[in-house]
């Protein structure tokens, strides 16, 4: 059975939209449009791009950086956690053996 979709009504840089998206989602998806019409805004606003499709182009890249940037990011993140969590894990099984040892 398909999730059923509601219509969201959103404006982005003073145009209304109307898109489609699970119920669970609604939220998720304003905020979203929420954040693109600050963005297109402030290109807009600085003058140096014309044209709501450029603008729209540029938001959406500068968007996309920043999503790359934090995938990144958390990714190094994962890698140092594992790394920790291994040395964790190797500090855990020594004090077992140790304990075992004491144990005989």
């Amino acid at each position: 059975m398909s999730t059923p979709l509601e219509t969201l009504h959103v404006t982005i840089l003073d145009r209304d939209y109307g898109v489609s998206c699970p119920a669970e989602e609604v939220e998720d998806l304003r905020t979203s449009a929420r954040l693109l019409d600050e963005r297109m805004r402030e290109i807009r606003k600085s003058g140096k791009i014309v044209g709501i499709e450029r603008i729209a182009v540029m938001a959406a890249l500068n968007i996309a950086h920043e999503l790359i940037k934090a995938k990144s990011e958390l990714n190094s993140y994962d890698r140092i956690t594992e790394k920790h969590l291994s040395r964790l894990n190797d500090k855990i099984e020594r004090a077992l053996a140790s304990a075992r040892q004491l144990d005989l």
